[in-house]
């Protein structure tokens, strides 16, 4: 006689059906919980970084400063991170997202830096030539020819946000990292397993998920079709 599904928990086999079934609400709420924290922490962090970069292409002078502070904050240890911000913030899931959020600003301020420098003077003085004020020229022209290097950045941010998550269940407040750490400590294979697959999973759904944003948004940056970005500027400005 074949041995009862459940069985697999008591065995406490690594691949267990059961316990997706079983703990199925558990799993759900972990995950909606790192998606928050994840989408919270790029979302406050990308609001932060997009003035820090204008602020450091504009005065040559903070540029250093802040792509030192921002490197110097990525270089903390992530146990580290936490440890500091619990005085402030207490055991929350402020300390998470605070953590997340510093980690993710090196990432994207470099990003938006190079997607800006990398547009051609020549937008820039067309743009000007027919009117177009500081405003104008950075949401009309610029920012849309260097979102390609920003979406870059908002992708390596939020993969690596997804991962960075689940040391959040040293507070807490890990998403997926808590069933990782409970299942760590007791020894639970088949809950570690399943919510580290989930884990990476949500990493490669969330790529995959603004990678095709980027295509969406950037049309002229696929290989072999007309609309290369000379085209693109010249269509912003029009």
């Amino acid at each position: 006689m074949s041995e009862p599904a459940g069985n697999c928990l008591v065995r406490n086999d690594w691949i267990c059906g059961e316990y997706v079934r079983t703990r199925s609400q558990e799993l759900v709420d972990a995950t909606v919980q790192h998606i928050g924290i994840t989408v919270a922490s790029v979302a406050i962090g990308l609001l932060i970084a997009f003035p820090l970069a204008l602020l450091a292409r504009r005065w040559r002078a903070a540029a250093g400063p802040v792509l030192g502070l921002t490197t110097v904050l990525y270089t903390v240890p992530s146990l580290a991170m936490f440890s500091l911000l619990v005085p402030v913030f207490g055991l929350s899931v402020s300390v998470v997202v605070t953590g997340l959020v510093l980690y993710s600003l090196t990432i994207l301020v470099r990003n938006i830096l190079a997607g800006l420098a990398a547009v051609p003077e020549e937008a820039r003085e067309a743009a000007r030539g027919m009117g177009y004020g500081p405003l104008r020229l950075l949401f009309g022209v610029e920012l849309p020819l260097a979102l390609p290097a920003v979406v870059a950045g908002v992708r390596i941010a939020t993969v690596s946000t997804v991962s960075l998550t689940t040391v959040g269940a040293l507070v807490g407040y890990g998403g997926l990292g808590n069933l990782i750490y409970e299942g760590l400590h007791s020894v639970f294979k088949a809950q570690v397993l399943t919510a580290s697959v989930l884990c990476v999973l949500l990493a490669v759904v969330a790529d995959l998920a603004l990678l095709l944003v980027q295509r969406l948004l950037t049309p002229w940056t696929r290989t072999g079709r007309a609309g290369r970005p000379r085209r693109a500027w010249r269509k912003a400005v029009a």
